[in-house]
């Protein structure tokens, strides 16, 4: 099957970023759908700021931006959304109901050989595909934050997803510029959280314990480890809140181990998210 369009559903933090990819790098043409016009208005404006980053870079031309907006077509109709694509890639809020919902009704509209992947983290691929009737057709297609700038898509397969939909999507993701790791059995946290998770746990016990400074982790770890970025660092930009629930995914599914540090709770409580509350391990209203 040749991908020519692409549906994206959701405009928000992954889904803004996997239009863009999918606009800029394979060249696709791309609808955009989320239900309120100030989301599809937000996404669009951080799409067009993501643009103007790569252009002060020199990594693409003025005239090229234009060409990338000019094929991404936003929307609110989820018919006029899904009709006519190849792929449709969810990217709603990483919350099992929801996603079923969206998942059923761009089901209902899509064409039957249209592939549905989900980018979600956390949530059972198995479940999410048992809302559409196509399973065979159905996978995870796990982006990383930024989508524009990290390499890695894990592709994961349901118990139904047939070797041609795993496929597909390996080379679609090749097409973005990306690398796939499959990950042959749908275990929650797939590769990366479930090795991530855990290591982030220890370092906010270590803070919890007194043992170092937030600082003083994050530097162990870059220069220890060769991260880029510290853990504490790391989940600031995740959200503490969106580490918290992976972790119970991860205790509920897979085993007691991964229970999350009693200090992410207090602090997710507390409503120290990170950054996007503005304080998380570090202060960033600064």
């Amino acid at each position: 099957m040749e991908i020519r369009k692409v549906a994206v559903l959701g405009a928000g933090l992954m889904g803004h970023g996997i239009a863009q990819v999918a606009a800029q790098i394979a060249k696709y043409e791309v609808n955009m759908r989320d239900i309120k016009q100030e989301f599809i208005d937000n996404g669009m404006r951080m799409i067009s700021d993501s643009l103007q980053r790569f252009l002060k870079k020199g990594e693409i031309t003025e005239a090229e931006i234009n060409e990338v907006l000019g094929r991404i077509h936003p929307t609110l109709d989820m018919k006029e959304a899904v009709a006519d694509a190849d792929i449709i890639v969810e990217a709603v809020p990483e919350n099992a109901e929801l996603k079923k919902g969206v998942l059923a009704e761009a089901d209902k509209h899509a064409k039957p050989e249209a592939i549905i992947a989900t980018n979600t983290s956390s949530i059972s691929i198995t479940e999410l595909a048992s809302a559409t009737k196509r399973p065979e057709k159905f996978v995870g297609m796990h982006f990383f934050n930024p989508p524009q700038l990290m390499k890695l898509i894990e592709i994961i397969r349901g118990a139904k997803t047939s070797d041609e939909t795993v496929n597909t999507i390996a080379e679609v993701t090749k097409k973005m510029g990306k690398e796939p790791v499959v990950v042959n059995k749908d275990v929650a946290g797939f590769v990366v959280n479930r090795i991530l998770i855990p290591a982030l746990n220890e370092a906010i016990a270590l803070v919890d314990e007194g043992i170092a400074t937030p600082e003083d982790i994050d530097k162990a770890i870059k220069l220890g480890l060769n991260w880029p970025m510290g853990p504490l660092t790391l989940l600031d930009y995740l959200g503490l809140d969106t580490t918290l629930a992976i972790a119970e995914v991860l205790v509920k599914d897979l085993d007691p181990k991964f229970h999350p540090s009693p200090l992410l709770r207090q602090m997710v409580r507390a409503g120290l998210l990170g950054r996007k509350s503005g304080k998380g391990f570090y202060d960033w209203k600064k």
